[in-house]
């Protein structure tokens, strides 16, 4: 059986007042989509291109149902997720083994 990987993450512009929440299978594309080829979506428009959490899943229903609740969570409750992994909210996009 072939491995899966799948990443619910959390992007955010250089001064961390905006969050957009996604899924995806690999980040190299998913965030050049972001900043080229999505024109006039939210992350093009509010500048959301570092990468400030991450988890990993080998299923990708899971890594949805995880995305799809991290979306209804307050702003402050995404901050106590983010700070769990990254306190300092840096950019984590170099740290990404990419495939």
């Amino acid at each position: 059986m072939k491995d899966h990987n799948y990443y619910v993450y959390i992007l955010s512009n250089k001064y961390r007042t905006v969050f957009y929440t996604g899924v995806t299978n690999n980040f190299y594309r998913r965030i050049y989509e972001h900043k080229y080829v999505e024109k006039g979506s939210f992350c093009f428009k509010y500048k959301c291109l570092d990468l400030v959490y991450y988890e990993w899943f080998t299923q990708i229903e899971y890594a949805i149902n995880r995305e799809k609740q991290i979306k209804r969570w307050r702003r402050e409750k995404k901050i106590k997720l983010i700070k769990a992994l990254n306190p300092w909210f840096k950019n984590l996009n170099d740290l990404i083994t990419y495939q």
